[in-house]
């Protein structure tokens, strides 16, 4: 079984070393084929230069790629197209990874009955939740790209996040490869891309695997533990679940073309989050706001692109 770690990267040069030095300490099988695909997205610093560092020093390990379409899905889509592999891994340029990940991740994907797996995605050292944010909800610490299901290995029945993940290549060829008016790009920081591939394969009825052992330690930057970026995250990962699915099925009722049960669950959470006293729940009632208000946005702007396309046409 062959395996290509597909790393998709943008002007992180420095952090990007410090992940290709990880995953090049990667203990795998005598027999196992495996290298690490590093695709630039059209980075203007040193990137190219650090890949080339690590493929001087690993013959044969490392690869680079120029992929100039701005845009992450753009990047990982090229990705998918030059590797070679029977397995595809993933991960990204600000996380560090286990010895072991690599192996622990993809053994599952041996056996044709699993189509994708997914792992532990925990915090750098010495990393703790701000006061101000409740962690008792699932998806609390989902803008830090944490993924933690537990420490028992299972079927996975929602999908794995982007930067600990792994498929048979055959899943892109079969269901399609990743959305690309989804993925993030430098001043339009819209996600998913990940999450819906994995939605797609077990909407359609494919397997995956949650390997509690396949683990990679994500950078907890200053700037991600701030309430500013929270609120936009869920506001920007809001929108995309509405490009993604769309509105409710069976919705009658709309103004100005946003669907009356989002206004009025916008009014009502607004109103919870303004008379909360308690500063972690009155902080989780503001992230409901923000992400109603970027549903509400989404349709807004669905509403206004389909008039002008109407428009268009007309003329």
């Amino acid at each position: 079984m062959k395996i290509t770690v597909i790393l998709c990267t943008y002007k992180r040069c420095q952090s990007l070393a410090k992940a290709l030095g990880s995953v090049a300490l990667s203990v795998m099988p005598g027999s196992a084929e495996w290298d690490v695909l590093v695709v630039d997205n059209n980075s203007p610093d040193q990137t190219r230069a650090v890949v080339k560092d690590f493929s001087s020093r690993y013959p044969g390990r490392f690869r680079y790629v120029f992929e100039g379409r701005q845009g992450k899905s753009h990047a990982l889509n090229s990705g998918i197209r030059e590797a070679n592999a029977d397995v595809l891994a993933f991960m990204d340029d600000d996380v560090q990874v286990d010895p072991k990940w690599l192996q622990n991740l993809t053994a599952v994907l041996s056996d044709e009955r699993w189509s994708g797996s997914g792992g532990r995605i925990l915090p750098e050292g010495g990393f703790e939740p701000p006061k101000w944010l409740e962690t008792k909800a699932r998806y609390a610490l989902a803008p830090l790209a944490l993924f933690d299901l537990g420490i028992e290995s299972c079927e996975l029945y929602e999908a794995p996040f982007g930067t600990n993940m792994a498929y048979r290549s055959e899943m892109f060829s079969k269901h399609g490869s990743f959305r690309t008016d989804l993925g993030p790009q430098p001043g339009f920081e819209m996600k998913n891309e990940d999450v819906e591939f994995g939605s797609r394969l077990l909407a359609a009825g494919e397997h995956l695997w949650y390997e509690k052992s396949a683990v990679v330690y994500h950078s907890m930057p200053l700037s991600r533990i701030q309430p500013s970026y929270f609120l936009s995250w869920w506001h920007i990962k809001s929108r995309a679940e509405i490009r993604e699915h769309g509105i409710r099925k069976g919705t009658k009722w709309f103004l100005a073309g946003v669907p009356l049960y989002l206004l009025r669950a916008f009014c009502a959470w607004t109103l919870r989050w303004v008379f909360s006293i308690d500063p972690g729940r009155r902080f989780s009632r503001k992230v409901k706001v923000w992400s109603l208000a970027g549903m509400i946005e989404e349709c807004r702007r669905g509403t206004l692109a389909s008039s002008q396309v109407s428009n268009g046409e007309s003329g």
